[in-house]
């Protein structure tokens, strides 16, 4: 995720894979052409290839490829979280004033290879309808883009708000 609009009235967060969205898309193809040019020489067993490897391409692209956008507006007094995949459009609705701070939720796990560690970033409510944690993405992701998130929105709340969107922080 990384910040598209910071003014004083409004913070914009937008997460848009693209890259892995191309390699699932170029992983698909290899499958399906590869299944396709076995079917072409004769070899039936390509009717799996293509179906087997693209299906499981696709699936993984329903699953993993996903539009965030997280926009906390001063003005409206809101946070909109707005997720977009293949399947639809929704839309979350919170009020800012009800925004306490954000948070990064951590998860480790033992595998083979040692622990490994993962964080997403979570906006905590502690009031209103809606309080409680509201993670922004549902993966843990390793790397610092969580802290980065985390830290644009604490930074943001406590700015005062201007009349005009033209002055950006």
């Amino acid at each position: 995720m990384k910040v598209t609009c910071k003014t004083p009235n409004q913070l914009i967060l937008s997460n848009r894979p693209w890259l892995i969205g191309i390699m699932l898309v170029f992983f698909i193809l290899c499958f399906v052409g590869a299944g396709l040019s076995m079917i072409a020489e004769g070899d039936r067993s390509g009717i799996f290839v293509a179906l087997f490897g693209g299906g499981m391409g696709f699936i993984a692209f329903c699953v993993f490829v996903r539009r965030v956008q997280v926009i906390l507006d001063r003005k409206t007094d809101s946070i909109l979280i707005r997720r977009q995949s293949i399947f639809g459009y929704e839309t979350v609705r919170h009020v800012l004033s009800n925004l306490s701070h954000a948070e990064v939720e951590t998860t480790t796990s033992n595998g083979n290879n040692g622990s490994s560690t993962m964080h997403r970033p979570v906006l905590i409510l502690d009031q209103g309808m809606s309080a409680g944690r509201h993670p922004i993405v549902s993966a843990y992701v390793s790397g610092h883009g969580s802290h980065r998130m985390v830290d644009a929105v604490n930074d943001w709340l406590p700015a005062r708000a201007v009349d005009s969107d033209d002055q950006s922080a």
